[in-house]
């Protein structure tokens, strides 16, 4: 299972600069430049199963918000896990996945019942969400629950499988109901220990491989690129998949893993995106036309940039002038969003990467971190502000940055921090924190005002 999803990955600082001004006395006033207007927002807040806090799956970047408003993620409930403690939630409730649709929030429930967890990572046009559940048994293996990958349709929870192994994780779903994520085989693994963080599970004593899964042909193994472990991240309207492989089972000693790249698989071939010179790099998001962006290490592997991956070439996109970044989301048009480090990289900032051209979206007062943009050119993500907290931001029509807590009408008591997806609708997923210091799930709908 995953870990609890938190404020995650260092917040990135952009500086658009203060439009000026030409009001003067040799100029009229209907031709001084005005601030861009933006939409008032009503925060709904999702967590209603009961417990405390509420999570959203956000890396690599899901989709966790559909084109038409619905909403997937999870919460915890009232009732203690007596099953595994603090298993991925972070305290000691079970966890449910839900889906927010017209209004009201579902609880998704578990293949075990209300005693054990489970987590929604996305969600498609259908409203057909994926995810992960308990089940109630132990792996013999390693004395951790096991969690299969598990496809909710209409609210009915299906197993999607493994390979043979003990688990898996559904991580993406197509509007034409494609799953992919990653599932374990019954082979043992000589790097176990070695790939629970970037393959989603718990330690594992077998082969953790990239899988496809549809309803007609069941769970399709897809391989690796010469490696033992794989995993498939996202899968696009054409059924064109990507996702990260180990290429070797050498672990280097500059990272502490064996060689990790991204891939692109399409009509049953795995391509090997690469690297731009280092021997770890991972792909966060692919849009529709098959372009895949991501993190990749340059040669040494001492620093990391933001690449983009299109027809077979690779393209370093660069930073803000410091030494370090990463691309976050790229829409269908092919702007890029991400976060990059500033001068002496003491500093990061959002960026929008369009058409060569790499933009500092600015920050909030310290730092920013681009997580997703619309076909509408909308940016959202996260900033610190001065006193070292963070707010979630709207970056659109040119900025600057605009913190989404101005923007909510009628005032809340819950302050949004993070800003993980925006559809084309404009609505909004992200978390707050209250003042307790509970975390929920929101969603923030225009309101026209």
């Amino acid at each position: 299972m995953r870990s609890r999803t938190l404020t995650r990955i260092t917040a990135l600082t952009l500086f658009v600069g203060a439009i000026t001004l030409f009001a003067t006395l040799a100029i009229p006033d209907q031709l001084a430049a005005k601030p861009p207007q933006h939409t008032r927002y009503e925060l709904i807040d999702l967590n209603r199963l009961g417990g405390p806090n509420g999570y959203l799956e956000s890396f690599p970047p899901e989709t966790i918000i559909n084109s038409q408003g619905a909403m997937v993620g999870f919460a915890d409930t009232l009732a203690p896990d007596h099953f595994f403690p603090n298993c991925f939630t972070g305290d000691c409730f079970v966890a449910h996945a839900f889906i927010w649709q017209r209004g009201v929030v579902t609880d998704l429930g578990s293949l075990a019942g209300s005693g054990y967890s489970s987590f929604g990572s996305a969600i498609n046009a259908r409203g057909e969400v994926v995810g992960a559940s308990q089940n109630g048994q132990i792996d013999p293996l390693t004395g951790f629950p096991e969690a299969p990958a598990v496809l909710w349709e209409n609210g009915i929870i299906n197993l999607v499988g493994t390979l043979g192994g003990n688990q898996s994780v559904a991580n993406a779903i197509n509007n034409g109901g494609q799953v992919v994520g990653s599932a374990l085989n019954a082979i043992p693994d000589p790097l176990s220990n070695n790939f629970c963080l970037t393959f989603n599970f718990f330690p594992a004593a077998t082969q953790a491989h990239a899988f496809r899964w549809t309803e007609a042909k069941g769970m399709q193994d897809l391989g690796t690129l010469g490696g033992p472990d794989s995993t498939a991240v996202l899968v696009n309207e054409s059924g064109q998949i990507t996702g990260m492989s180990y290429t070797n089972a050498t672990v280097n000693p500059n990272t502490g893993f064996a060689t990790l790249e991204p891939f692109f698989w399409e009509n049953g071939k795995m391509v090997d995106i690469g690297t731009l010179g280092g021997t770890f790099g991972y792909p966060l998001y692919m849009n529709n036309r098959g372009q895949v962006v991501g993190i990749s290490n340059l040669a040494g592997d001492q620093t990391n940039h933001p690449f983009l991956w299109d027809r077979g070439s690779l393209k370093d996109l660069g930073t803000l002038g410091g030494d370090n970044g990463l691309a976050e989301w790229i829409n269908d048009a092919g702007e890029v969003v991400g976060e990059a480090d500033l001068p002496g990289s003491h500093a990061h900032d959002a960026f929008l990467w369009k058409n060569g051209v790499i933009t500092d979206l600015g920050n909030l007062g310290r730092t920013s971190f681009a997580y997703a943009i619309n076909s509408r050119g909308q940016v959202v993500g996260h900033s610190k502000l001065a006193d070292g907290t963070f707010h979630a931001f709207l970056w659109e029509k040119g900025g600057p940055m605009v913190d989404l807590n101005s923007l909510v009408s009628p005032s809340s008591n819950i302050t949004v921090n993070e800003a993980f997806n925006i559809n084309d609708r404009g609505e909004i997923a992200g978390l707050g924190i209250l003042a307790n210091g509970d975390q929920h799930a929101i969603l923030l709908v225009p309101t026209g005002e």
